[in-house]
This record gives C-alpha cells, structure tokens and sequence, in this order.
C-alpha cells in the first residue's frame, strides 16, 4: 500500500495530506506531525477538496481520516492565527476566512455521499476533535484523548462545540467547553462521541475494517440513509418521521433495495448495483 500526496503545497515541502487507496476505502492522512497536525490554511484547504473530489468519485465506498505523529489533530495552527494580528485590521478579515473555510469542510465531511471514519491514535483538540465529530464513526486508540481547550486561552471553542454538541449530550458538551479539561478514550466513547476504543498502534487497521464493513453494502443505500440521518436530526418529531417515510418509499423503489429483499428471501448473497 503505498501512499501518494493528495496536494503538496510546494515541490520542497513534505505533503501535508497523504491519499491512500485500500480497496474500496480512501484513508486519509494528515501529515504535519512537527505541528501536531494542526488545521492550517492550506491543509484545511487539501481536505475540502480532496473530500469534494471523493464525493464522484464512485471507486471509493469509505473513507478513513488519520493522522500520522502522536497526535491526531491540535486544532488550529496558533502560529498561523497570530501571525495576522500585524495586519492592518488586526487579522479580522483572516480570521474570518479561515474559520468558514473550516466550517466547509467540516460540513463537506457530513454532506459526503460516503461514511467517513476517524482513527485517532493521540490528542483530538479544540477544531481536532471537531473533526472527530464531524465524522460518521470514529475508532480510538485507548491513548487517545479529546479536549476543546480554547477556554483556557480566552478563546472559546465556539466552531468545535457546533459538531461537539450534535454528538454528545448538553451537560457533556458544556462541561467540555467550560473547563478545557482532557477526555479519555473510554469517557469519549462513553458520551458517544467515539465508536470504539482499541490497544494503542491498532487503531488504523480497526478504522479502515469498520469502512470496509460499511463499503460491502449497496453505495445507493448508505448514501441515501447518510443524508436522512443528517436531515432528519434538525427536525422536530414529526417532521422528522414525514421526512423518513417519504425516503423509505424511495429507497423500496430501488433497484437494490428490491435486489437486497429478493436475497434475503431467497437466502442469497446481494449482488448490488449501486441504485
């Protein structure tokens, strides 16, 4: 399995993004260990569109985002934030730019056509572990920990806690946000903002299985079930259940959908064409 650049910033520099294809799962690995895999511009920037080109990309079923170094992900590069404080308005117009451009990915990662997977082998802080969140399922090693510290630097975690806060519940979230304090792998998958928890060193290998497990299944259906999932989460009760009835009578019109009824009923394998 050999790894390619997904975009190199410069001819001289190291890739901040790595693309890997196993099978039908695209892992993705962020590549600035030296700067704890901090978000900065130009790698929030490789993530939008390498995600954005997944979307068509119907060779790939699954996802997985890791990183490499000990840490997952830092969060926003502080370097980069304060290096624009000498503009002439004080950054405020980088500052802006920067956190909608993160808000798009992160969404990017929600509105995907495909499951994506976190593997987290170290610390997921503040806009890191925002991008644990903003994924479908995450695996965790048992080193692992997740924190939104921005409180105790007088920045609040305001963007992190959007994706926070749809995984866990309130108080969890809060209490999270208000102290800055760590988060354990167990704790993290206990509140439900992890899936799994594995010995340290295995979690890639459980993160590309499970996006294996999820790739075996019809694209068309997943794709489908992704996006209600989603939609139906902002919607009140009944809204919600209107909404899932009507995707239901689509997704029983479909080809696969009859193809996976007929294979059970017959006791066969499904043979899926993806619509």
């Amino acid at each position: 399995m050999s790894a390619q650049a997904a975009v190199a910033s410069s001819p001289s520099s190291s890739p901040t993004l790595l693309r890997e294809t196993i099978g039908p799962v695209a892992v993705l690995t962020l590549n600035r260990p030296a700067q704890r895999n901090s978000l900065s511009e130009a790698l929030i920037g490789e993530l939008h569109g390498t995600l954005a080109a997944i979307a068509s990309d119907t060779s790939v079923r699954a996802v997985v985002i890791a990183a490499n170094g000990p840490a997952f992900c830092a969060g926003h590069d502080l370097k980069e934030l304060t290096a624009h404080r000498t503009d002439a308005d004080r950054g405020r117009a980088f500052f802006a730019r920067l956190m909608n451009a993160c808000s798009a990915m992160m969404q990017t990662i929600v509105h995907l056509p495909k499951p994506v997977v976190a593997a987290v082998q170290g610390i997921a802080t503040a806009a890191g572990c925002q991008l644990v969140a903003s994924c479908d399922l995450a695996v965790a090693s048992d080193a692992a920990s997740f924190a939104t510290p921005g409180v105790d630097i007088g920045l609040f975690c305001s963007t992190p806690m959007v994706a926070l806060s749809r995984n866990v519940t309130r108080k969890q979230a809060m209490e999270m946000l208000l102290t800055g304090e760590p988060v354990a792998a167990s704790r993290a998958r206990d509140i439900g903002l992890i899936n799994r928890v594995v010995p340290a060193g295995t979690e890639r290998e459980a993160a590309i299985a499970l996006a294996q497990q999820v790739a075996l299944k019809s694209a068309y259906t997943v794709k489908l079930g992704k996006e209600a999932f989603y939609r139906q989460a902002e919607m009140s009760l009944a809204d919600a259940y209107r909404h899932a009835a009507e995707v239901m009578t689509e997704n029983m019109l479909a080809r696969d959908a009859e193809e996976g009824i007929g294979a059970f009923i017959e006791k066969r394998k499904p043979t899926w064409r993806d619509e």
